[in-house]
């Protein structure tokens, strides 16, 4: 009887021990998961303790963007308007200006070859 009774109180203390053994991992799980959270803290608050001055660094270098941009769009209008008064004067250019010298033009070379051809031949 008494054997029995040692034997019944080891296997208990052999389950309790190993309760006991379980409790211990999950208290050193529940450690490291309190330790990568904490750190995790800590590296966000580093973070964004900054944001405010980056927020506002970006917000003046977007507001500096846009008023280049306006500039270049101001310049970007105005060698187009350039451009139009070019095309327009070349227009204008060869329709009262080009058939006339073209004529003339042509009629010399024509003589001139003429010429040429009389002096060889």
């Amino acid at each position: 009887m008494i054997t029995v009774v040692v034997v019944i109180n080891i296997l208990i203390s052999l389950l309790l021990l190993y309760g006991v053994w379980l409790l211990w991992k999950l208290k050193q799980q529940i450690a490291f998961i309190a330790d990568r959270l904490t750190a995790y803290e800590k590296y966000s608050h580093t973070l964004l303790s900054q944001a405010p001055q980056n927020i506002d660094i970006s917000q003046k270098n977007i507001h500096n963007l846009r008023q280049r941009n306006q500039s270049l769009q101001l310049k970007i209008q105005q060698v187009r308007q350039i451009v139009s008064l070019l095309l327009l004067g070349q227009r204008v250019g060869q329709r009262y200006f080009r058939q006339p010298n073209f004529f003339f033009l042509r009629k010399k070379v024509a003589k001139a070859g003429m010429n040429h051809r009389n002096i060889s031949g």
